[in-house]
């Protein structure tokens, strides 16, 4: 078993699939952090069964204290700082998009409405939102037909990726720090709210736009006519 130490913080099917890599590679969790009513909590608890949980956005600082790594694979709350700053080595975060461009929020529905980069980010968390140093990122082709929840299921299987190509690096400390360049983009949860309208006006080429980045598998993010 690796002598690294790790706290685990996750959602989701990715959460799930995480796990099993680093279980996979002699890597078990010493604590865990799992959302309130978070989809995969059962699932998660059950690959580690006998370690510490902690539910919800409060982290208590004693699960995380003396850590080498914090490593939050879609876990939706904001972690505070005091509680980033525990682990030895530091705090990464598995993101669906390619940094700088897309922080926040319905990363494959902006790169669609703003034609930028997309990809897979493993990075360090720093004192903003998913500003850290790069550790590993790789990029995916978006295409013209692209709709935002076929990005995004792309998007999940390259992070995949990039998490299994990490944790050699994770497990002799040896992953990369490089800071973001340029400004990038970042969006609130919110913002989708204000490209959902669509207008009898908009060129087909907008309106094509905007309904593949609003086609998710959240029925009230969709497009809609006043």
């Amino acid at each position: 078993m690796s002598t690294i130490s790790i706290c685990y913080a996750a959602n989701r099917q990715i959460g799930v699939d995480c796990l099993k890599l680093l279980l996979e590679a002699d890597i078990s969790p010493t604590a865990l952090l799992l959302p309130e009513n978070g989809s995969h909590n059962t699932q998660l608890q059950d690959l580690l069964p006998e370690i510490p949980v902690s539910i919800g956005r409060k982290i208590a600082p004693e699960k995380v204290a003396g850590s080498d790594y914090l490593i939050s694979v879609h876990f939706p709350h904001i972690i505070p700082q005091e509680i980033i700053d525990l682990p030895k080595i530091g705090t990464l975060n598995l993101h669906p998009a390619y940094l700088p461009w897309n922080r926040g929020w319905h990363t494959p529905t902006w790169a669609i409405m703003d034609g930028t980069p997309y990809g897979a980010t493993l990075h360090w968390i720093d004192e903003g939102v998913d500003t850290g140093p790069i550790a590993l990122q790789q990029k995916i082709e978006v295409q013209d037909t692209d709709t935002a929840n076929e990005l995004y299921q792309r998007a999940l299987a390259v992070e995949i990726a990039v998490f299994a190509e990490a944790i050699p690096m994770i497990k002799e400390g040896v992953l990369p720090q490089i800071p973001q360049e340029g400004e990038g983009t970042s969006h609130t949860k919110k913002d989708i709210q204000s490209i959902r309208e669509l207008s009898h006006t908009m060129s087909t080429e907008e309106l094509d736009r905007r309904t593949r980045a609003l086609t998710t598998n959240n029925p009230d993010e969709a497009a809609y006519f006043a």
